[in-house]
């Protein structure tokens, strides 16, 4: 196996920090006025980056000191470092901060041309420029001011900060003790530095988030569902290295590569999320010079994606209603649960379609589920929570499980576009992302809209911008030939016509051995608008370090 210099791994790399206890975030983006003020705020900065570095656990017995020198001093002991130098180990933070840069970022920083001209066309191009081909074009005016004023005054670093939460769901302490030291550092750097205003409607200085929370005598605990009540979170790509061999031996399945077998998973060639490592085609892309500027980093696509609550709870329920009434449901609920299970390619609490094809199927499977944690049955446990990943469309060629249109399959068809239907596909093993973020905003519950401020931070990290995001983006999100279904979009996702206009339509296959015909869902709205973005660098510790101290050398 191979091992990764996790202390040089900026964290929110290998860790989709919203599932391991950081339900609230801030991302923070700053403009650079002068090149050495902006360098010395990178640096002072830099100390306080969470790595990727694995976590000890003090509650498990674990040892929090262990160490090759006789003593450590009272500094690094302060910063919860268990092995300095060598395999560092680190407490659990409070708050886990990392920091990206877009192109112009790295310009104003004064990073070497010779450096500079190293970097994807895509990347240096940035995500306005890419409008068209990305879908976005239509809803360029809908941005928020801090994207539509970017021309003017570009966004040049993003710093995150993601955090734990006090048990009424509030931001802690520790979160606002780090928003107040971001804007000291400003200050500091006398107008060098400049925060950037312009979230939402109200042009907050920093884009707030948090996970839908539900609560239970007072006590808030996260959930993993977005605004459209949909369950997320679930099969994000495994590559070597990422992960422990206990940890990497679950986890790769449904998350990994599917083997010619059919049957079998393994984990994703490491290259094709972080820079400087073999990819599945087995070669190290070109990167920028020096090759330590480029090891151990990632592109990153920051994506505001605004959710329609309103549109989308309305027109499945309406879709449900006629569905029972042509007979593919039982009663109206049934029909608008099993419509969007359609569309989305689960059912709400995520069990898969291929899992559960029918409302039926789905029932019985919760009611399999609560019967082993009632039981505490670990092993019957295991083994539905494997079914939650662990599923091909080999055996769905014509969609009549799963729509060959559906969000999850168009994402990541898995073996579907492979040479023959149970070989695995290379192809999508060089299409997937990382995906990051957590919802942001709410709404009253009892009266969904489309107005406010409500929807997901989407943040694709890989190796390839172009290769990956982007061609999912375009080829898979907005079109549909690799599916055989034309110019079809993505139902959840997808442009539907311009906005306002429902101009697109749904097809719910059926068996084409059977006798029922196909549910057309008719004129869908637009459900998601792109709200700005940006693409990002996010460098090693060493890089950082590098452009902090302003010593790249690309010679």
């Amino acid at each position: 196996m191979r091992q990764l210099d996790l202390a040089d791994i900026q964290g929110g790399l290998l860790r989709a920090y919203g599932r391991l206890g950081f339900p609230k975030a801030r991302y923070f983006f700053f403009q650079v006025h002068d090149g050495a003020e902006g360098r010395r705020f990178v640096e002072a900065l830099r100390p306080h980056v969470t790595t990727a570095a694995r976590w000890v656990n003090p509650k498990r017995g674990e040892p929090l000191l262990r160490t090759r020198r006789p003593k450590l001093t009272d500094a690094i002991r302060a910063k919860g470092i268990a092995d300095y130098p060598g395999e560092v180990q680190l407490v659990k933070p409070k708050v886990a901060i990392n920091v990206a840069f877009s192109f112009l970022g790295l310009l104003a920083l004064e990073v070497p041309t010779r450096t500079l001209r190293g970097l994807p066309d895509e990347f240096i191009d940035g995500m306005e420029k890419r409008a068209p081909m990305l879908g976005d074009a239509p809803f360029l005016e809908r941005r928020d001011a801090i994207w539509r004023a970017a021309r003017d005054k570009p966004v040049h670093i993003m710093v995150s900060l993601n955090a734990e939460m006090d048990a009424t769901g509030a931001p802690i302490a520790e979160l606002e003790a780090e928003t107040e030291g971001l804007r000291r550092l400003c200050a500091a750097s006398e107008g060098g530095v400049e925060l950037l205003s312009g979230h939402g409607p109200t042009g907050a200085p920093y884009q707030e988030m948090s996970a839908v929370l539900r609560f239970e005598n007072g006590v808030a605990a996260p959930t993993n569902k977005e605004h459209f009540g949909i369950s997320d979170g679930f099969g994000d790509p495994v590559f070597v290295g990422q992960y422990g061999p206990e940890a990497e031996a679950i986890k790769r399945v449904g998350g990994g590569k599917l083997l010619p077998d059919g049957k079998s998973w393994a984990p994703i060639a490491t290259g094709e999320f972080l820079l400087g490592y073999p990819d599945e085609a087995q070669e190290i892309a070109g990167f920028a010079m020096p090759i330590e500027f480029s090891r151990n980093g990632a592109f990153m696509a920051y994506r505001k994606l605004h959710e329609n609550v309103a549109s989308f709870s309305s027109y499945l329920k309406a879709q449900g209603a006629l569905l029972a009434a042509s007979g593919g449901a039982l009663d109206a609920d049934q029909g608008r649960a099993t419509v969007q299970a359609k569309m989305v390619g689960r059912w709400d609490d995520g069990v898969p379609l291929m899992a559960a094809p029918d409302f039926a199927a789905w029932e019985a499977f919760d009611r399999e589920l609560a019967a082993a944690q009632a039981a505490g049955d670990k092993a019957k446990l295991a083994e539905i929570a494997a079914k939650f990943v662990d599923f091909t469309y080999a055996g769905d060629t014509a969609g009549a499980t799963c729509p060959v249109t559906a969000h999850l399959r168009r994402v990541n068809p898995r073996d579907i576009l492979g040479p023959v239907a149970s070989s695995g596909s290379a192809l999508a093993n060089r299409r997937r992302i990382l995906r990051r973020g957590l919802p942001y905003g709410g709404f009253d519950p009892a009266h969904p809209t489309d107005d406010g401020e409500h929807g997901i931070i989407f943040l694709a990290v890989c190796a390839s911008l172009f290769r990956q995001f982007e061609f999912v983006q375009q080829q898979w999100v907005h079109y549909g030939l690799d599916f055989n279904v034309g110019s079809d979009t993505c139902p959840i996702v997808g442009n539907h016509g311009q906005p306002g206009q429902g101009a697109a339509n749904y097809v719910i296959p059926v068996d084409p051995a059977g006798q029922g015909a196909p549910f057309v869902c008719a004129g869908v709205p637009q459900f998601v608008e792109p709200r700005g973005g940006e693409y990002f660098f996010v460098p090693s510790l060493t890089a950082l370090r590098m452009i902090g101290m302003g010593i790249v050398d690309p010679t």
